[in-house]
């Protein structure tokens, strides 16, 4: 599902139309998490908390979580019930109703206005949808390694963020720099994929 995310589109609605427009950003970057094996997923060996409760129901909804004391992150479930796999959502193309920054996922959630409330939301029904393009496009989707899970070994170095090729929207590290792309191509949909 990583991968197939890319190029959809994720379309916010507030929940009162006094906090502005409906906010529309394109994936442009995502990271597969395969718990329980993966060590880097908030799922590993298991682990089964109120937080990560969501990741374990059916698929197509939000698990969104906080971090850090300050940011909101967006990820969806992607897994049968019971096996907790998860897609973070890390950057956005804005498109429309958009005034913030929106490459980190920190910023796709602060910048769409989403929050640890919208957790378990049904992403095909609720405020928060993810929406396919229309029509078809040229798409090339790269691979790279995690950001941030150090702590999860040979975990963290799996090729399973992928990010759009010619988009200027995907996230950079603290110099400005652009990711370190592996040389794998793949399609976007490949089920061969993890995540």
């Amino acid at each position: 599902m990583a991968p197939a995310l890319i190029g959809t589109y994720l379309v916010v609605t507030p929940p009162d139309a006094s906090l502005g427009p409906v906010r529309v950003g394109r994936i442009v970057e995502t990271e597969a998490y395969q718990g329980p094996e993966d060590l880097a997923a908030h799922s590993r060996r298991g682990l089964r908390t109120a937080r990560t409760e969501v990741m374990f129901g059916p698929p197509g909804h939000a698990y969104v979580y906080f971090i850090y004391g300050m940011h909101h992150c967006l990820n969806v479930v992607t897994a049968a019930r019971g096996t907790p796999h998860a897609v973070l959502i890390r950057a956005v193309e804005p498109i429309s109703g958009i005034e913030l920054p929106t490459w980190g996922p920190g910023l796709v959630a602060s910048g769409l206005g989403i929050h640890r409330n919208d957790n378990g939301l049904d992403l095909r029904t609720s405020r928060i949808q993810i929406v396919a393009a229309r029509g078809s496009s040229s798409l090339t989707v790269v691979t790279a390694a995690r950001i941030n899970v150090a702590y999860a070994g040979d975990w963290a170095a799996l090729p399973w963020r992928f990010l759009d090729a010619d988009s200027p929207f995907v996230s950079r590290d603290r110099e400005g720099r652009a990711p370190r792309r592996r040389v794998i191509r793949i399609e976007a949909g490949d089920p061969k994929t993890p995540g």
